[in-house]
């Protein structure tokens, strides 16, 4: 087994999912990571900030000393033993740090004296980072996106999920990209989102296809940013636009919004759910307040809290079509029309689910229009 990775296998590794040791401190994990990487660090988040002090005050010499007096002979044996369980479960595994440099190198060789080999990645998370972001922006040079659009509630998300070649770009956002679009769990950083975007790439480019379909997005899907040169080639690609009836959009609203978010809540927060999901819902129309007008506002707020009483008192979940309804027809679809209308030069199709997907299919395939 090689004992370094290079940067030429990367691709490799991450389109099959590699399991990956990340030993750095949990701080540096948590602000980026990759979705296949479990964090057993060899210093806490309070010896990296010691031993990173002492490097910069008296050099790499010194660092190393206190990092070895830091890590005792009980603590590395406990750390190790974390690192050698990781390693039987995964035999595949490869081991990094932040630049591939000491703490990567003092585990790989500590693991190969306890009998295990595990290989370890050159240039550590930064290279493999760097390696993403520039799947990412190349993009921006190349024709090689396909946006699907249509009126909220069209279900753009579970047809990009559908196509052989769709990348969901609000699941890896964990938002669905509207003002009631925050799911119960967390968005994951800005640095994850980035990650976990080039992984996508890089996985339907495997297939070599000419094309990949994303959802036509605003810069922002909740407190995440496309990145900028990813956007500006959505921004120049060809447009399929999903024609949706309002009622199926109504539909689509009251399960993605309402019985699948409050189910989601329910199970997060059994004993708080309904209070939660009260804040939610609220907290959502409280958002575009000045863009609705204080009368249509109240109106729909009247509407809500009626809806949400009734599926509180009741179990039904019906009322809450009527605020939808609404919303769509008000708000919604007037600012959709604004926006689409801005780049009608780049509509290519229209049609039914269906329809676009009989057009699109091929399209993804050959790169065809």
């Amino acid at each position: 087994m090689s004992e370094t990775v290079s940067a030429d296998q990367f691709d490799s590794l991450f389109r099959h999912d590699a399991p990956l040791l990340d030993v750095r401190a949990p701080v540096e994990f948590a602000q980026g990571a990759f979705a296949t990487a479990t964090n057993l660090p060899l210093l806490t988040d309070s010896e990296r900030q010691q031993v990173g002090l002492t490097y910069r005050q008296a050099g790499r010499a010194a660092a190393v000393k206190l990092g070895h007096e830091l890590v005792t002979e009980t603590t590395r044996e406990t750390r190790l033993q974390g690192w050698q369980a990781f390693a039987a479960s995964n035999p595949d595994a490869l081991l990094y740090c932040y630049r591939g440099g000491l703490r990567s190198q003092f585990v790989q060789q500590w693991l190969q004296e306890a009998g295990v080999n595990i290989a370890r990645i050159e240039g550590g998370y930064k290279a493999l980072r760097r390696h993403l972001i520039r799947v990412v922006e190349q993009f921006d040079a190349q024709d090689r996106l396909v946006l699907v659009a249509g009126k909220t509630g069209s279900g753009k998300t579970h047809f990009i999920n559908s196509l052989d070649m769709g990348v969901d770009l609000e699941k890896l956002a964990n938002h669905r990209g509207s003002a009631f679009g925050k799911h119960v769990e967390p968005q994951p950083s800005q640095a994850n989102f980035e990650n976990a975007l080039g992984i996508a790439l890089l996985k339907c480019l495997a297939i070599e296809p000419r094309r990949i379909a994303v959802e036509d997005e605003s810069h922002a899907i909740g407190s995440i940013s496309v990145p900028k040169k990813f956007h500006l080639a959505m921004g120049q690609a060809p447009i399929a636009v999903i024609e949706e009836n309002l009622d199926a959009r109504v539909q689509t609203i009251h399960m993605d919004y309402i019985q699948s978010n409050y189910q989601a809540f329910k199970v997060q927060h059994p004993d708080a759910a309904e209070t939660l999901f009260t804040e939610f819902l609220l907290g959502a129309l409280t958002r575009i307040k000045k863009r609705l007008g204080g009368e249509r506002y109240q109106h729909l707020n009247t509407l809500m809290l009626e809806a949400l009483g009734q599926q509180f008192q009741n179990r039904s979940t019906v009322a809450h079509e009527t605020w939808i309804r609404e919303l769509l027809q008000q708000y919604y679809d007037p600012m959709y029309d604004y926006q689409l209308g801005k780049k009608a030069d780049r509509i290519v199709f229209r049609g039914s689910k269906a329809e676009v997907k009989a057009w699109i299919q091929p399209m993804l395939r050959t790169g065809d229009s």
